[in-house]
């Protein structure tokens, strides 16, 4: 009786530990399953990328096949806006906000770390700190966002803050791990001799360059010699930054990631490690303009390298890629005879003055056309200035080569990016998810954008769902209003011919500007 009884208790038992077993393991799956329903995502963000630069938008000498395959495979939106420069579009791509509120951002100085140590980097971090204000547990950030929903984060490259951010910066706005500049002025130079890693300096032995190998502008034979003079230029700053990405990939496919990616390329002055073959022997292009084409196309090259690691990692269907870049297209190889700078017409050497004399390449003499045909460069508020690339590619969700025509700003990231991964909270931000616009699923109406608001050094600029722009310069107290879908160009003031539509938008446009146009006049906006 006493060995059936043995026999009874031991049956219960691998009973109870098989089930045990099979909870466990259909636990593991359920959690395997969700992990995989949460897609990975990596935002791509280029310095100073001109729209007209990619093949898919009507390059002609610079080859871009990764960047439009991201648009072949995915979706590529055709009125994507940014801010004119750099430090506010990237603040107001990681709070999703606009730049032309009272509160404004607050924009730090340039050149904080240019002799950082380890000795002083924590006074110098000190010093930028108590010039901000604190950063509440309550303010929402991009990093933030993904971090609260279980993602694993990570920045690699240029900073995301004014023109100097802070180790406390970066953990407040959500970022686990991060590895790159947080001083603007040294990101100008592709050859660091250190880099910050999580709050500490990282070395790399071989670049001695205390402004990172910064080169001169414009092309001189000088200057020529100087970025070709490779002594104390051993590791290019790409390099590192595609490393360090391919490699938390490879870490961290078990897990849901963010990686946000703001590349320096190709962004001046023009420094790269070799002319690529495609352009060595093209008699179109100056020298200067052959190197600039290789840091295009060496961003292009990087987005290959990304897919592909995606791809041998199992990881590409469930994997978004957002592809966009900070502001419009900006010109670093200037050259006498070809193209000057300050910006002038090369037939009849006037220079531009975004009001009564709008750049055009044809008139500046671009040869790469970067603007795609658009009045205004960086910094303006023409179209030039704040129309930018936007691709986006998820082969599980979105239907090859789609072209969407939604009106789209930066600030609308955060919030698409909340609503992807399962987050419903209410900010109290202006922009708008664009979600259902990517999978293709009808819209709420009141959910979609009247209208998007930017500064620039001119003053602020509306443009409106159906097509128009009011664009202010503010120097000579002057609002213009434009039909964009009948004069892409911004060639003729339609003021007088829509006064009823000229005046309803003035009216929205002090409204958005907290009651003055120049809170969206960045001229007006101090650096502390």
């Amino acid at each position: 009786m006493k060995h059936l009884k043995n026999n009874k208790t031991r049956t219960l038992l691998l009973i109870f530990f098989a089930i045990g077993l099979v909870s466990i393991f259909t636990s593991f799956q359920q959690g395997q399953a969700k992990k995989k329903k949460t897609p990975n995502i990596i935002l791509i963000y280029a310095d100073d990328l001109g729209i007209g630069l990619l093949g898919h938008e009507g390059q002609k000498i610079i080859k871009t096949p990764n960047i439009d395959r991201l648009a072949e495979e995915g979706m590529r939106f055709q009125r994507a806006y940014s801010n004119m420069l750099c430090a506010p579009a990237r603040a107001s791509l990681i709070t999703g906000l606009h730049d032309c509120h009272a509160n404004g951002f607050e924009i730090t100085n340039a050149t904080e770390y240019i002799n950082a140590d380890r000795d002083n980097l924590k006074d110098i971090e000190k010093r930028i700190n108590n010039k901000l204000r604190p950063i509440s547990e309550n303010e929402i950030f991009l990093g933030k966002v993904a971090q609260k929903n279980g993602y694993k984060t990570a920045q690699f490259g240029k900073l995301e803050w004014g023109f100097s951010a802070t180790h406390a910066q970066m953990e407040k706005h959500g970022w686990e791990y991060y590895l790159g500049y947080l001083d603007h002025v040294r990101a100008h130079g592709f050859y660091p001799p250190f880099l910050f890693e999580n709050g500490e300096i990282k070395e790399f032995e071989g670049n001695t360059l205390l402004d990172c190998g910064k080169s001169g502008e414009p092309e001189t034979q000088e200057h020529f010699e100087e970025r070709w003079n490779m002594t104390g230029k051993e590791i290019y700053s790409q390099d590192i930054f595609m490393n360090g990405i391919l490699s938390f990939i490879e870490d961290n496919k078990d897990d849901p990631f963010f990686i946000y990616f703001p590349t320096q390329l190709p962004h001046g002055p023009v420094a790269i490690p070799k002319v690529h073959p495609d352009f060595k022997d093209d008699k179109r292009l100056t020298q200067i303009e052959k190197e600039y084409a290789s840091m295009v196309k060496l961003l292009d090259d990087n987005v290959g390298q990304i897919i592909k690691k995606l791809k041998d990692e199992g990881l590409d269907e469930n994997t978004i890629i957002i592809f966009t870049a900070d502001n419009g297209h900006e010109i670093y190889y200037s050259k006498e005879g070809r193209i000057h700078k300050p910006y002038a017409n090369m037939q009849t050497g006037q220079q531009f003055d975004d009001f009564e004399r709008k750049y055009y390449s044809n008139l500046g003499g671009d040869v790469f056309d970067g603007n795609g045909g658009r009045a205004g460069l960086k910094r303006s508020n023409l179209e030039g200035g704040i129309n930018v690339p936007l691709i986006i590619r998820w082969p599980e969700k979105i239907k090859k080569g789609t072209v969407s025509h939604r009106l789209t700003a930066n600030y609308d990231i955060l919030p698409t990016i909340a609503e992807v991964i399962g987050n419903h909270e209410e900010y109290s931000i202006d922009g708008l998810s664009f979600y259902n616009a990517l999978i293709q699923e009808e819209e709420d109406e009141t959910k979609s954008h009247q209208y998007v608001i930017y500064s620039s050094f001119q003053g602020p600029a509306l443009i409106t769902k159906d097509g128009f722009k009011l664009r202010t310069f503010l120097p000579r107290n002057a609002f213009e209003l434009y039909h964009l879908i009948e004069d892409p160009l911004e060639k003729n003031n339609v003021a007088q011919k829509y006064p009823e539509k000229f005046n309803q938008l003035k009216k929205e446009l002090l409204k958005a500007c907290d009651g003055d146009f120049n809170n969206g006049h960045f001229s007006h906006k101090k650096q502390i």
